[in-house]
Formats: structure tokens, sequence, C-alpha cells
């Protein structure tokens, strides 16, 4: 490279290109869609133990598989991590070391010693978070009256009142409301005393030490909490429980209803799990179809290799496929190829055709959105609907128009769940009242769904693909709120991808595609954010240590995934010159694999922070080849 260019530009790009489609479909499935596996932390694999083992539904072959993939990521420190990389995570460490005992491994074994002294040195098992203490208890190794109470009284309060369950996050209530079945019917299993944690509690298991502690500000939102907390524990103490029977039937049935048209609870693997365990204690049988269905959605999330098994946290393919798809078409695939049809009716089969709880906030809303998953009625997501919909647009349907409706219903359901704020959030509508974030089993960190800049700047990109400008109110409200949300050095927030890298390119791509001015002062300094933050490899990379520590942002090892972030940010914000952008052209044509496929280690995809992250391992598919197309039109015509 000299000045910015790189020699045998054009035929370099074009094989990319070339090779990068030939791979992508490579990985398509016959049925016309994508499906990259999604991987997450040694939390599910620990959880798998736990529930076959409370079910008492061991295959004992598979548990040992299961612990071998445990073994696999334990840190250098004896603790278990959340992320490829990350430090070791208390809640984390104290399922795995249980699920190894579970299996037969020996506390005096060596990599318990060490696993041991880690936990204890984090503060041991009072300091894990709510949802694994009540896993403990199911098992005999917590004390219900210790852990943050979880009342199915919840369900009742109405959706006026100042809390309900649908000021929460979607993805929270799949979980609480099963589990608060679980917490009123107390589940207990008895296990030999030799697979038991006692060694972990690091002054034994005193009352005191086990409950949440007060804040050292006497007032405050997290000790008004901990006195209903307190008072609720007190009740339960007494038995004046009268409201009990009638919320249990209500939670039963609240569960029942969305397990329906969908790939289990939510279809995602906790509130699966925790349907499971919340059946067999209302009396539901092994043998029962409601409990055989939802066991064959979990199992269908497991991966079984020939020494390891591990579990996925839900599947991705409409999400997939629609980012499939849009890179394929931005490359220069034929609108009318047989695949990209193909695709196309996939996942038009896919919208949504009944209301979810989406509608409790949003009654008016017609019915138009996408979801993430198979099946997954009851919660469709904005941002897989604006993808869909950019998807949609490369590909010319044999029916225009059903396809066309299709895009104008979800289109009307897109706007319709624009927040107050302006922005868009992923699932529900106005979800954001942060007081709750310090309810006391709210310790998982991811109660709310709150509007963010990265959702808001694809769903900028989706209105101006279908005809919205700068002159429509909507779109004027969202730009608002993304100027608020911008950062003091230029960058931006983004909550579903690691991590203002992704934020930032989300943003300047949905501005560039409004027709939004470069050179605005906003604009600008996004984009010199990222160059800023570029590494001496030509890439970039942001570690998902930023959610802990923002002034870590845009520093970590270069991937593939996010260097295309950066260089479509860059693109998107007119910059079609730079060396920054040459050199990250270039690392991307480098790290290109012989199979036209790229690679990378670290998570870049994430949804719920400082609690569970993911790693797409289509990411780095698409989005270089997004990145190369992008560049291409533009220098090869220069």
């Amino acid at each position: 490279m000299r000045f910015g260019k790189i020699g045998d530009l054009k035929s370099r790009l074009t094989s990319a290109i070339k090779g990068a489609q030939e791979h992508l479909f490579s990985r398509m499935y016959p049925e016309g869609y994508w499906c990259g596996e999604l991987e997450a932390d040694t939390t599910l694999e620990s959880d798998y133990i736990f529930l076959h083992t409370l079910l008492g539904t061991r295959n004992e072959e598979r548990m040992q598989k299961t612990a071998r993939q445990i073994l696999k990521y334990q840190n250098a420190d004896g603790g278990w991590p959340i992320y490829d990389g990350g430090p070791s995570n208390i809640s984390a460490s104290v399922k795995a070391y249980f699920a190894l005992k579970l299996t037969g491994h020996s506390p005096d074994e060596p990599l318990m010693v060490k696993a041991r002294e880690c936990i204890l040195a984090h503060g041991g098992v009072p300091a894990v978070n709510t949802f694994t203490k009540i896993y403990l208890c199911a098992l005999g190794q917590y004390d219900y009256d210790a852990v943050p109470a979880i009342p199915p009284e919840i369900v009742l309060f109405p959706n006026w009142f100042w809390f309900n369950i649908y000021e929460i996050s979607s993805w929270s209530r799949a979980i609480l409301i099963p589990l608060s079945i679980c917490y009123a019917k107390k589940p207990f299993k008895k296990i030999p005393k030799e697979w038991g944690i006692d060694e972990l509690f690091p002054t034994g298991r005193h009352m005191d030490e086990l409950r949440l502690k007060w804040a050292d500000k006497l007032v405050s939102w997290r000790n008004f909490f901990l006195v209903l907390d307190r008072i609720t524990h007190l009740f339960e103490t007494v038995h004046v429980r009268p409201l009990r029977s009638w919320a249990l039937k209500v939670a039963e049935k609240w569960m029942l209803e969305r397990m329906e048209m969908s790939d289990g609870l939510g279809a995602i693997y906790p509130s699966i799990s925790n349907s499971i365990i919340a059946m067999r204690v209302l009396g539901y049988s092994l043998d029962d179809p409601q409990v055989i269905r939802a066991l064959d959605e979990f199992e269908k999330l497991g991966i079984e290799d020939r020494d390891t098994f591990r579990m996925q946290p839900c599947m991705s393919p409409v999400w997939d496929t629609a980012y499939a798809v849009y890179a394929l078409g931005e490359s220069g695939i034929d609108r009318k190829d047989p695949r990209m049809v193909k695709a196309a009716e996939w996942m038009l089969k896919k919208q949504i055709r009944h209301k979810g709880d989406w509608a409790v906030k949003n009654p008016n809303a017609p019915l138009g959105g996408w979801y993430f998953e198979f099946n997954n009625e009851f919660y469709p997501d904005v941002d897989d609907s604006a993808q869909v919909m950019l998807a949609l647009n490369q590909v010319d349907n044999s029916d225009e128009r059903f396809h066309r409706d299709a895009v104008r219903r979800g289109l009307d359901w897109e706007l319709s769940m624009q927040c107050r704020g302006g922005g868009w959030a992923s699932f529900d509508k106005d979800n954001d009242q942060m007081i709750f974030q310090y309810i006391p089993f709210a310790d998982h960190n991811a109660m709310l769904d709150p509007p963010t800049v990265d959702i808001t700047g694809r769903v900028l990109e989706c209105l101006a693909t279908y005809g919205y400008t700068l002159n429509d109110r909507p779109v004027k409200r969202a730009i608002e709120f993304i100027r608020k949300e911008q950062e003091p050095d230029g960058s931006w927030f983004g909550r579903w991808g690691v991590n203002y890298l992704y934020g930032t390119c989300c943003v300047l791509r949905g501005l560039d595609a409004i027709g939004f001015d470069h050179n605005d002062p906003m604009m600008q300094q996004g984009v010199e954010w990222i160059r800023m933050m570029q590494n001496p490899d030509g890439g970039w990379g942001e570690t998902i240590a930023t959610y802990d520590n923002p002034t870590l942002r845009g520093t970590g090892e270069s991937t593939c995934s996010q260097t295309a972030w950066a260089v479509l940010g860059l693109m998107a914000a007119g910059d079609y010159r730079s060396d920054c952008l040459a050199h990250g052209i270039r690392y991307l044509m480098e790290k290109q694999q012989k199979d036209g496929s790229w690679f990378e280690v670290p998570y870049t995809g994430t949804g719920f922070p400082r609690v569970f992250y993911l790693k797409y391992t289509l990411y780095y598919q698409y989005f270089p080849l997004l990145a190369l197309t992008k560049y291409a039109k533009h220098a090869l015509h220069e």
C-alpha cells in the first residue's frame, strides 16, 4: 500500500468479494435460511447439568461431555469468565464448580482447589446473583428465606400500576414469571453430601451473611426495595398469602399461552429451562405433552461433539438470514437469483400474525414485525424487523403484492414502536423506568429495555430505504435522540454489539442513509473518533470490558467484524480516501481465509451487559463482505 492506495486493487477486491459470496452461500440451508451457531459462556452447560439433576433425567455420558466443555474455559486463576478472555465471574464460577461436583469431580483435585480459592476470593456463594441462588436452593445449597423474593403475585398488578410485569424487559418477564412459580413452590431435591458446596461459603451458611446487604445510603431506592423484600419474606414465613393460589393460576396461564407458536417460552434458554421446572412443581408429569415439548425445544439448543456437549442460548435464523441476504444483495448478487428469492420467501413467512407483549403499551399498532428465532410469535423485535426489510429490498419476489404489503405492515409496526424520547428499543415501547434496576431480584442487570442508538440508526437506514426523509417527523425525533446520546468524545454506546464501535457505526450508517449532512459536527466527531481508535495492524477492536470500564472504549484486539463496522462507519461519513480506510480494507483482505471466510475469537455481540455476552459466528462473514462491497463500489469507479 502506498499513499492510501492498495496494489492490484480491482482484482483483489473482486476475488475477495466473490470468495465471500461463495462461502456465505455454502452456509445456506436448503430451506432458504442461514443460522450460525451462537456461542455463550459455561453457565449454560452448568445449568444443563443442574436441570437434569433436578429432574432426575441425567444421561451420564452427556453429563461427562458437558463437564469437559466447562473445563475447557477455566481461567488461569481458577474461575470462569462470561466472555472469552474475560475476568472470572463469581456466578459463572460457582455454577461451574457445582456442576463439576455433580459430575463426580473431587474437591481435592488441583483444578477444583484452584477454583475454590478463586470463588472464595470473590466473596463465595453469597456473592452470586439471584437466579443462581434460586437454582442452588432447589438442590439444597442455599436457603430460600435468604434469596430475594420473586412472588408470583406480581402478575396480578394491573397494567396501569406503577410496577407491573410489562415495566420490565421482555426477556426478564419470560425468565421471572416461571421463576416466580418456582419461588412459590420451592422445589427441593436432596443430593449426596459429597456433591454439596458448603466449602464455598466463606463464613458458613448463616442467614445474616446470605441476605443482600443494605445500601450505605439510608434513604435510597435499594433500601426501599429491600424493605419490601423483607416484608414479603415475613408474609412467606407466617404463610399470609391470600392471593397466592390465584396468582399461581394466572402465572401458569400466562406462561402456557406464550409457549404456543414459539420455540419454547421466549425461545431463549433460561426461560425455557425455568418453564420446565415451573411445570414440574405445578404437578405436570415428565410425560405431559407440554413438558415433553418444552424439553424438546430445550435439547434442540444443544450441540454434541465427539468429546463435548455445549448449549446455545437461542437460535438466530431470521437475523442471520436478513443480514446474509442484505450483504449478498449489496455485493451484487442478482435480485432474481433463486437462492435470494427463496430466502426472501422464507423471511416473509416469519412475519408475526398475532399480538404479543409489545401490544400492552402499544395496543393500536398493526401487526407486522419479525422475530429473531425460528418461531417466537409473542416477541418480535424492532432490530430484526428493520434488518429484514432492508434485506427484502434486495430481492424481487415473484409475488410482488404480498412482498409489498408485508413491508408496509412492517414499516407501520416499526413506526408505532418509536419511544417517547425519539429512539427505538428492541422488544417494547417506553420500557425505561430506571428505578426498577434496584429491585432485589434484578441483580442480573438486564431488567429494562430502553431505546438505544444502534437500533435507532438501523431503523433510520430502513426508513430511508423506503422513501422517508429528513422532513418526516419520526426521523427528526430520532436524530434528536441520537444527538442527545452522543458521548463527549464523539462516539455512541451500542447495547446490542460490542460496543462503541458498533453503536457509532450504526448511527453513522443511519444518518448517511437518511441524507444527514456529513459536515455536521455530530457526524464529523463520530468519524474522527473511529479514526483515532485504529490499531497499528490496520484493524479495529473493542473489548467487552468497556461495558464495565467505558474509558477502554474503542480499544482491544483487532477483529474482522469490528474492523468492518469501523470501515462502514468511515464510508458512511463520506471518507473513501483516507489512509485509515485503506489500512482497514487491507486488514480485511489479508485476514480472509482461502475458502472466502473470516475467523475471530473474541465475542462482539451482546445484549445483557455485565451478565451475558454472545458470539455470533456469522458476524465475521457478512460484515466484512458488506464493508468490502461498499468500498469496491466507490474505489473501483474513481
